[in-house]
């Protein structure tokens, strides 16, 4: 039997999670104080404090540090690395702390899964981080040599969501080819063959989103960035958390947008109807990576609940393979199958090294 403590910071809360084995014996999102985390110049100098909360929570819902056998955390954005499992060791610490691909609330999970290893002797992995990096070199290419595509994505998410549809069917990962969409603030569509996510189009340059722009026209993002405007801050900020629905129908909630059609609201429906369509766009210019030999789409994320939104898509796809949905994000969940892999000798976790 394993005992799993799971990690997962992001920006406002911290969920963690106590799993015996693949049951979860509890399940808790912290929410921190706005106010408490101004005090931090750096994202990074919050993991003392957002560690003590975990500790004050394994120690209100009985549950001894001494029974953990291992911690499993979310990957932070580390340079690019391959899927599956990390150790987490010193030299991760070291470029989460000084040299992160970004700064990012995910980031402290495996500097805080290191300081708790230090008090009680248990490994410690990361699994699946959004850095994961297995793209073929041809689909790197663009039109500049200084720009090519980078891999970043909902990895976690979209490669346990493969793995699963190839457990149900008793076939291998390694063994299927699969195009996968995670749709939630952001939306990814990856395509996996031979056990590698072997290109994702991820939510800077694919559909837009609930929260994100997406793709825009080139020549329209040059003259607005020269415009006087706005600055670099106030684009990025646009881009990341101020487009897509936001942007058109100024609420990011998908269920919201649904109501509106439900009362007629013509245009929420026309927006709204874009974004699937968009989604099923992106979905068909990866088909071609594999030469169209795709055995299946799978669509998960938060506004996979949504039979509205999956049956659009479904009609712009299903020529090109079955369309299965599996709703929901289940980061805790992937997180702790990952770690459950490694700890029975089906996977092995990679040793990570600094990149200065």
């Amino acid at each position: 039997m394993e005992i799993l403590l799971i990690i997962n910071p992001g920006g406002t809360s911290t969920k963690i999670a106590v799993y015996e084995d693949e049951k979860p014996l509890f399940v808790k999102s912290i929410v921190h104080d706005p106010e408490e985390l101004k005090k931090y110049d750096a994202v990074v100098d919050q993991f003392e404090y957002r560690e003590g909360l975990i500790l004050d929570a394994l120690r209100e819902n009985n549950i001894p540090l001494e029974s953990i056998t291992a911690i499993v955390a979310r990957g932070g954005l580390l340079p690019p690395v391959e899927s599956g499992a990390y150790k987490v060791n010193e030299d991760m610490v070291w470029q989460l702390r000084n040299k992160p691909h970004h700064e990012h609330a995910s980031n402290l999970a495996a500097i805080i899964a290191y300081s708790i290893t230090r008090k009680h002797d248990v490994p410690a992995f990361v699994y699946d981080g959004v850095t994961v990096d297995e793209m073929l070199p041809i689909v790197r290419i663009t039109g500049l040599p200084e720009m090519p595509r980078k891999a970043i994505g909902h990895n976690l998410n979209m490669r346990a969501i493969a793995m699963k549809y190839a457990k149900e069917r008793g076939k291998k990962y390694t063994d299927c080819s699969l195009i996968v969409v995670h749709m939630g603030g952001g939306i990814s569509v990856s395509v996996h063959s031979g056990g590698k996510i072997i290109d994702t189009i991820n939510d800077g340059e694919g559909p837009f989103s609930p929260e994100r722009t997406g793709w825009l026209p080139l020549h329209e993002v040059v003259e607005t960035c020269f415009s006087g405007k706005y600055t670099e801050h106030q684009m990025m900020k646009i881009i990341k958390t101020q487009g897509g629905l936001y942007a058109h129908l100024g609420t990011t909630d998908s269920r919201e947008v649904e109501k509106r059609i439900e009362a007629g609201d013509e245009h929420a429906k026309l927006i709204y109807d874009a974004m699937a369509l968009n989604i099923a766009k992106n979905i068909g210019k990866e088909a071609p990576v594999v030469c169209g030999k795709i055995e299946a789409i799978l669509l998960t994320g938060g506004i996979a609940y949504s039979k509205y939104f999956t049956g659009l898509i479904e009609k712009y796809v299903s020529f090109i393979a079955p369309v299965i949905v599996y709703p929901g994000e289940n980061e805790m969940e992937s997180l702790a199958l990952g770690g459950l892999r490694v700890l029975r000798g089906e996977e092995k976790a990679k040793e990570f090294h600094k990149v200065v």
